[in-house]
């Protein structure tokens, strides 16, 4: 099974649990770029269940929007846990949904150091006291493919920590 038909295995998934259990998601997303929050909307039914999306690529949004911390981008940077965490738990405030999936990471071709080199992406699920944040060095094969890959982790997360 290819990226595409696992992500919308993983979006139909998600939409059926969340309506099963009554609960409402929101996604917080940058080098995915509304790609996670694509995935949901294209299944039949997720009106019911997504909040909101929100494609925070510039450091002013993630701020601004979602109450990332200047502090948190100063000494974490936008690719670091803490950035994340504060991202998805910026976007449940904003919406008032019951969990958030927050994205950001280095899809390349450019922007990668030698600490979080091309591929490297951040992903943190949470929600009603379950946080999952972590790193992920996915192989540099290209900015879509690391995208498509970033995506499906995202929604795997997100529904781990529903279920």
């Amino acid at each position: 099974m290819d990226n595409f038909e696992n992500i919308q295995r993983l979006a139909r998934r998600l939409v059926e649990v969340c309506t099963e259990r009554g609960v409402k998601i929101t996604t917080a997303e940058s080098c995915t770029g509304g790609m996670v929050s694509a995935a949901i909307t294209g299944v039949a039914g997720s009106s019911s269940v997504i909040e909101l999306g929100v494609a925070s690529y510039s450091n002013k949004i993630k701020r601004e929007l979602l109450g990332v911390a200047e502090n948190t981008l100063k000494v974490f940077s936008e690719y670091s846990p803490e950035c994340v965490e504060e991202m998805a738990k910026g976007a449940i405030k904003l919406s008032g949904a019951d969990y958030a999936v927050a994205i950001s990471g280095v899809a390349g071709p450019t922007g990668g150091t030698e600490e979080n080199p091309v591929g490297t992406v951040y992903i943190c699920a949470c929600g009603e006291g379950r946080d999952k944040c972590e790193k992920f060095k996915f192989p540099d094969t290209g900015r879509n493919n690391i995208r498509l890959t970033a995506t499906e982790k995202a929604l795997s997360m997100l529904l781990e920590i529903i279920i």
